[in-house]
């Protein structure tokens, strides 16, 4: 009997190895990577630049035109995408391609995104650890500060009169603002990346804000130049100093690597309760 199951463990392994995936974003390149099977990928897309490895597997395209020509000559085994790809999944079918289309857009279909791609790579127990991680980290973030109006805003704004994409309520950010036991500031049904401007951000005044800036020093920018334009506004997170900048290029990839921001997010919110 242990024999047989030796037999079958030691199968499936041989089967998974010939294994060839082709991973059309950067949050499911880097999910590939934390659950151990990143040599079974064998293109990603021109943004799938972490692990540090990732950028030197072929390209097959960019986040929302990937190369059809590019993907059939790879023969991949399985083509993992999001759901903005959608349309391009149906296409790969009709020519025998297998595919997987994930949704990554709030917090819970994020952890199934993890389950989904786990169990499809043999890897469930890794991909268990990887959403007990996070829910542990998301759960820390309760009662550090209370009833908070926090406003997300994404990119390296520097002139305030453009207007300013924020962080809605269908997105993960709201999830993890509700889970810290404080709300969004923006209490709107327009979904996605709202778009604001200083009127509206005024009349929302938010307690808190965070700018989420990835990869701003590489942008020859500084979080002080970011937060600058802001400190002339007449709102409860000026007057108490509570704009923080998130400059991580994980800050919005939501792979396993959403740990790494929810942990920064736990050292701003207990900057704000400090002040």
């Amino acid at each position: 009997m242990l024999l047989r199951i030796c037999l079958l463990v030691l199968v499936h392994g041989i089967l998974f190895a010939n294994e060839r995936i082709i991973a059309l974003s950067p949050a499911i390149n880097e999910t590939l990577y934390a659950l151990g099977v990143g040599d079974s990928i064998i293109a990603n897309t021109e943004f799938c630049n972490y692990p540090p490895q990732a950028k030197y597997k072929p390209k097959v395209g960019g986040y929302f035109s990937p190369s059809l020509e590019k993907i059939l000559s790879l023969n991949p085994s399985m083509v993992i995408m999001q759901e903005n790809n959608a349309d391009f999944a149906q296409k790969l079918k009709k020519l025998g391609i297998k595919t997987m289309v994930i949704k990554i857009d709030s917090y819970p279909s994020i952890r199934q995104s993890i389950y989904s791609i786990a169990q499809y790579v043999n890897k469930e127990n890794k991909g268990k650890q990887i959403v007990s991680e996070l829910d542990q980290k998301l759960h820390s973030l309760k009662g550090i500060v209370k009833d908070q109006k926090i406003l997300m805003v994404f990119g390296h704004n520097t002139d305030l009169s453009k207007p300013l994409y924020v962080s809605g309520q269908n997105l993960y950010f709201e999830d993890i603002i509700q889970a810290s036991g404080n709300r969004n500031a923006l209490q709107s049904k327009r979904k996605g990346q709202p778009i604001l401007n200083l009127e509206n951000i005024i009349a929302i005044n938010p307690d808190i804000i965070i700018l989420l800036a990835p990869n701003t020093h590489e942008l020859g920018l500084t979080k002080e130049a970011l937060i600058d334009p802001w400190m002339k506004l007449p709102i409860n997170a000026v007057k108490n100093k509570k704009i923080y900048v998130e400059d991580k290029s994980y800050s919005s990839n939501p792979s396993q690597r959403l740990g790494l921001f929810l942990s920064d997010m736990r050292g701003f919110l207990t900057d704000a309760a400090r002040r």
